[in-house]
């Protein structure tokens, strides 16, 4: 017999949202821009850094800063966002969080120093918190998992697009109107953003939990979340498969540039390449979800994830050193991120229609605090060699087969209901 908790609203305690549905195609657009809005904030402005740092008199280490402030208020921020959104919906937060966000980010344009522009960036990451969290809690309000995770491979399919022309359009940007341009590219975009929010987002979350922010109500919604062994199962795939990304973007400009002699126009060309494998892997996601389920699919990815982790690992050991001895696996790699990730951020939500902002909030939190663990040791194992990247991308994709064959494959396909679990 089910127990009672306050993490479920009562009908008592609930407020009925004016939820006017929209057709799928809009909330695709919509998810789109909302997720797109990370790889915009990262990618859009790297190309300008240089001249960034340089025009401030700044260290790296202060030009760092302003990526890694960033991805720190992003992640931290979530754990206030999630609950919010659960009590007061997911358009008032969106609403909040996008104005914020432009207006951080015409902060960061107008920066007179680099301690200002950290400031600034740190509150766009903040800002920015509340928009993806949104976006993947909006995916399990309208639909079940396995057609949210359809639904997400088409939203990502969108960001990896926009991932494609980021780093570009910001070196254009800043090659011929200042690095202050790229930064205004950013306010521009997440200003066209926020009237596609404000005009055409009707709210998702049919119930609202009017207990959702009561300190009690939220530790316990927090501890269900974190002993649920859905929400374990696919994190751990989904933080997995992220973290041989961000393995790849954090050492890939020393490994490329540095190690292996690319120029930065050639490197530019890498990272295109790799967005190119990632937005077919979302492709391919959709084609094997139409013939499987989300367990089956996952299992799939592992083993062209394992495979290329593998091969990349194997090479470096040997001594075989060459850009096609790193991209060939990459590319594979790539591709079989465009499946988990999908598949385990709807995967992680599924269980909690009643907490979804918390359940996303809690997800991406973890995922920054491997994050940051994973930029660390990097920072004491760059050693002149391409090892770190493939070590690392080796390491992933191994923890990616073990989850997604024993974790994802055991508990995936738990009951849908946070009741269900107690």
């Amino acid at each position: 017999m089910p127990v009672s908790t306050p993490t479920l609203p009562s009908p008592a305690t609930t407020a009925k949202s004016a939820n006017t549905p929209m057709s799928a195609g809009l909330v695709v657009v919509i998810l789109a821009m909302l997720l797109g809005l990370q790889p915009i904030t990262t990618d859009l402005y790297l190309p300008a850094l240089p001249a960034m740092t340089s025009s401030f008199s700044a260290s790296m280490s202060q030009a760092q800063l302003t990526l890694s402030a960033m991805l720190l208020a992003f992640g931290v921020s979530q754990m206030i966002w999630g609950p919010l959104s659960d009590r007061f919906g997911r358009r008032p937060i969106l609403l909040c969080g996008l104005a914020v966000y432009m207006l951080a980010a015409i902060g960061s344009v107008m920066a007179p120093g680099m301690l200002q522009l950290i400031v600034w960036r740190t509150v766009q990451g903040a800002a920015m918190g509340a928009v993806v969290m949104c976006a993947r809690a909006m995916v399990r309000d309208l639909y079940q998992p396995q057609d949210g995770a359809r639904i997400m491979s088409k939203g990502l399919s969108g960001l990896g697009a926009l991932v494609c022309i980021s780093a570009p359009v910001g070196g254009l940007l800043a090659e011929f109107y200042g690095w202050r341009a790229a930064l205004m590219a950013v306010a521009v975009f997440g200003a066209a953003t926020l009237v596609l929010v404000a005009l055409r987002f009707k709210e998702t979350l049919p119930n609202k939990n009017l207990q959702a922010l009561r300190p009690t109500v939220l530790l316990t919604t927090w501890r269900k979340i974190l002993s649920n062994p859905t929400f374990l199962a696919f994190s751990a795939l989904s933080i997995a498969s992220y973290g041989g990304l961000f393995t790849f973007l954090a050492s890939s400009s020393f490994v490329f540039i540095t190690v292996l002699g690319l120029s930065k126009a050639q490197f530019g060309m890498v990272m295109l390449s790799t967005s190119l494998s990632y937005l077919l892997g979302t492709f391919v996601c959709r084609r094997l979800l139409l013939r499987f389920n989300v367990q089956q699919t996952v299992a799939i990815a592992a083993v062209v994830s394992l495979f290329a982790g593998t091969v990349m690992g194997a090479l470096a050991w040997l001594g075989v050193l060459g850009v096609w001895a790193v991209m060939g696996p990459l590319a594979l790699f790539m591709v079989g991120h465009g499946i988990h990730q999908p598949c385990g951020q709807s995967g992680a939500v599924g269980p909690f229609p009643q907490a979804a902002g918390a359940a996303s909030a809690l997800n991406g939190f973890l995922t920054m605090v491997v994050v940051f663990a994973i930029g660390s040791w990097l920072g004491t194992h760059m050693d002149g060699t391409v090892l770190p990247l493939t070590n690392g991308i080796w390491f992933w994709s191994i923890m990616i087969a073990i989850s997604a064959w024993t974790l994802v494959r055991k508990y995936g396909h738990r009951p849908t209901s946070l009741a269900d679990t107690l």
